[in-house]
């Protein structure tokens, strides 16, 4: 399976605005917004969703994006490996807290023995969303942002 896409999901802290009671205020004690975003092999973004209420899991802020549930991700067709002749889809790689779906990736649930296929599967797929690429892509749109102000 090709898991050229990923997903990341990012809280942003912010002074929460006047009168919203707990809207902003997420499971850590801060007030912040959601930013969920998907990026490809390359590191560029392919889709990005700014501004939910940090209260709000990451598995329900994915629900609620009506283009992201609708099959309008705009994925690339299903492409063989090299080497092979069966077509593979391409994939949001996720972690437990989203719903398993059509074009999305996570991890079994649960503990699974040293060697069995679903650890090796649950290590695999996490080396994909690893904190070192979501660090990589927030700081890359902070320069970014700097570059656009000047």
């Amino acid at each position: 399976m090709t898991a050229d896409w990923t997903s990341i999901r990012q809280t942003l802290e912010f002074q929460a605005p006047n009168n919203t009671g707990s809207d902003f205020f997420n499971y850590k004690g801060d007030f912040s917004i959601v930013l969920l975003a998907l990026v490809d092999a390359n590191y560029k973004f392919t889709y990005v969703d700014v501004g939910c209420k940090g209260r709000i899991s990451d598995g329900v802020v994915f629900k609620n994006t009506a283009n992201l549930q609708q099959g309008q991700l705009n994925l690339p067709q299903p492409t063989a490996l090299l080497g092979r002749n069966t077509q593979i889809p391409y994939v949001i790689v996720a972690d437990d807290a989203f719903a398993l779906d059509t074009n999305l990736m996570k991890p079994y649930p649960g503990q699974h023995d040293k060697s069995s296929k679903e650890r090796i599967f649950n290590y695999r797929l996490s080396r994909a969303r690893s904190p070192e690429k979501t660090q990589l892509i927030t700081l890359t749109c902070c320069y970014l942002h700097n570059f656009l102000m000047n």
